[in-house]
């Protein structure tokens, strides 16, 4: 499994609220996609949530390459390719995953990037990533890494934002999660 997300950065005088019309009218057309455990529709605005921007950023959770490729490659992507323009996709691998399809319930993401550094062995990797993280109640998690840069991402599904945050963390507003059926806890 791994996770992609893009982020379109917006003018801080952008009305999110056409961001928010949009995923209203067409997030549950990835409800049950092929090979996604969940798509979250995620915004941040500017001075809400301790943000300094507006954007719009995806975060998907893919099973496979056939999903991503199917929506990359087969039409689906477009739309945010006539709205928005060429985007880069980041895209890291799966480490860990607790999530429940009640995750579709929370309002707030929290996000935190870490660095992976320089090692001997990466046999212990997981474990120093995952004595690391905050410890957020009731927070499911999933955290990617990625090789090319060597960073760690934890992302948890939220009820409430978290405050203080940490330096290269940010509270993403949740609009609408699709997902496939996922176990419930």
């Amino acid at each position: 499994m791994f996770s992609t997300q893009y982020i379109i950065s917006l003018p801080n005088n952008y009305d999110m609220n056409t961001i928010r019309e949009r995923v209203q009218e067409n997030g549950y057309k990835t409800d049950g996609f092929v090979d996604l455990k969940f798509k979250a529709y995620l915004i941040t605005e500017n001075d809400v949530n301790e943000n300094y921007q507006n954007s719009y950023a995806p975060l998907y959770l893919w099973k496979s390459h056939k999903g991503l490729n199917t929506f990359l490659l087969n039409g689906y992507y477009d739309n945010i390719l006539d709205s928005f323009g060429w985007q880069h996709i980041p895209t890291s691998i799966l480490l860990l995953d607790n999530t429940t399809s009640s995750i579709g319930s929370k309002s707030f993401l929290y996000q935190y990037t870490g660095s992976i550094e320089p090692q001997p062995s990466l046999r212990y990797m997981e474990r120093a990533i995952t004595s690391e993280i905050p410890n957020l109640e009731d927070g499911q998690y999933f955290i990617t890494y990625d090789p090319h840069l060597w960073t760690y991402t934890v992302n948890y599904f939220l009820a409430f934002p978290v405050y203080p945050m940490k330096p290269n963390s940010k509270i993403y507003t949740i609009l609408h999660v699709s997902q496939d059926k996922l176990p419930h806890e």
